[in-house]
């Protein structure tokens, strides 16, 4: 899901103790810890998911003086690449070691009963389960809601798409969400979903040629607002509703005030954010403070931990809208509303 070179396997190297004691290989320091990411398909530069972990990282770098290591993904890789490039990042002394996003569950699984005393933080996936591993995960469905409401509010047409980068049970989260938004909203409006790949063809996910054509298709079939997650490839469906004048949403970091899609900004309406910045930080900062978090670790709509921004200047005069996303926010954290996690 980036731009940054995706096809580099390990792309920098780990700053602190080392060791070759399999179960030893944690920064026992905890006051000069090294912490790594190893990030998801695309890697940093994807202006969305990975790097929201990466500005965790840097607000770890930043604050508490943690010294920060990354490790790219290589194109087409399998579980061993994972299992090998976080052995190398364990044994390279990182205490935490954070795979970013669901796909790193099974290399997780095996690395950390090698590394006990390390830390390992799995983002996105609560499958797999040890006393070493921090399961981070996001209510996505609830913040996809939001989206459906302010989608439904601001169309004119009547008809909104919802575009999933793969179609795998996590990305269903954030369509069911967002459908059951637009229908509880305008329950005559018409929701076109479609996906851009099938696992395990995980390209929905890195190659924005793939969210543009689909943008294209419901464009033309009417739609006026487009919400994709699709990591790199929703920078695609983005670029294609800011060429037709339509309104995008964008998903997981503020995409307004992503660097690089500055160029269509204004047709970014908003974005369902999830706090992986904070996830990551917290989790470091954990370790560091000698009481590193384990198990499931949830942030939802309660604990701002998903929601929707609201940067881009012509979202903010829009108070029917907001009204309306603030009102379904507090019936959902009051438990009016019970938001789907499957379509």
């Amino acid at each position: 899901m980036g731009i940054a070179s995706a096809a580099l396997a390990l792309s920098a190297t780990a700053c602190g103790k080392s060791s070759t004691d399999a179960g030893s290989s944690s920064a026992s320091d905890s006051k000069n810890i090294t912490a790594a990411i190893a990030y998801d398909i695309g890697g940093r530069g994807d202006q969305s998911f990975n790097d929201a972990a990466y500005a965790g990282l840097k607000k770890a770098e930043d604050e508490l003086g943690v010294k920060g290591t990354e490790a790219e993904p290589s194109e087409g890789e399998g579980d061993a690449d994972k299992v090998q490039r976080l052995t190398a990042l364990a044994r390279a002394g990182n205490n935490p070691v954070i795979g970013v996003g669901f796909a790193y569950a099974p290399a997780i699984a095996k690395v950390a009963k090698a590394y006990p005393k390390t830390t390992f933080g799995l983002i996105d996936d609560t499958s797999v389960t040890a006393p070493n591993i921090a399961n981070l995960v996001f209510n996505e469905e609830q913040g996809s809601y939001l989206a459906g409401v302010a989608a439904a509010k601001t169309s004119k047409t009547g008809t909104v798409g919802f575009i999933g980068g793969v179609e795998v049970p996590l990305i269903k989260k954030f369509e069911a969400g967002f459908a059951q938004g637009v229908k509880d909203t305008n329950p005559k409006a018409k929701v076109l979903v479609q996906y851009l790949t099938q696992p395990p063809n995980f390209d929905g996910f890195s190659k924005p040629d793939l969210g543009k054509a689909a943008a294209q298709g419901q464009l033309d079939k009417g739609a006026d607002v487009i919400y994709a997650a699709a990591g790199l490839a929703g920078s695609g469906s983005i670029e294609a509703a800011a060429a037709a004048d339509k309104w995008a949403i964008g998903v997981d970091s503020d995409q307004y005030n992503q660097a690089g899609l500055a160029s269509y900004k204004d047709h970014i309406l908003t974005s369902v954010t999830k706090d992986v910045s904070d996830s990551v930080f917290n989790l470091i900062k954990s370790v560091k403070d000698g009481k590193p978090q384990s198990g499931e670790i949830r942030y939802g709509l309660a604990q701002d931990g998903v929601g929707l921004s609201e940067s881009n200047p012509a979202y903010k005069k829009m108070t029917d809208v907001i009204a309306a996303v603030n009102e379904a926010k507090k019936n959902i954290v009051d438990g009016k509303i019970t938001v789907k996690t499957a379509p």
